[in-house]
């Protein structure tokens, strides 16, 4: 259930980062909301996922997973451009959670 918990708190994140422009510095009703309960159900579900997880694990976990699907979203929806050293960053990134997820003895599966 760890595993479920970590992958909801990531979603929940992305979509109140992504909704954060959205909001206008909250002066838009709709979009403001989805960032209050995207980012209380965030750290709710990364709370549960702390129950068994260790803390560096599920954040290292859960903050590049976010950072590279939030730029997904920016480059798909708002247009950003990436050139070749942001995508090495995010290729670094995923890399990193990649390995600490494949070989680290830190990570309970």
């Amino acid at each position: 259930m760890q595993w479920l918990f970590l992958s909801i708190a990531i979603i929940s994140e992305v979509i109140a980062t992504s909704a954060l422009k959205s909001s206008n510095g909250f002066t838009q009703l709709w979009p403001s909301l989805v960032v209050v309960a995207g980012y209380a159900a965030a750290f709710f579900f990364l709370s549960l996922t702390l129950r068994t997880i260790p803390v560096g694990v599920a954040y290292a976990i859960w903050s590049g997973a976010g950072i590279v699907l939030v730029t997904l979203i920016a480059w798909l929806a708002f247009g950003q451009t990436l050139d070749g050293f942001a995508m090495l960053g995010l290729a670094l990134i995923v890399a990193g959670v990649i390995v600490l997820n494949v070989f680290s003895r830190s990570v309970s599966h």
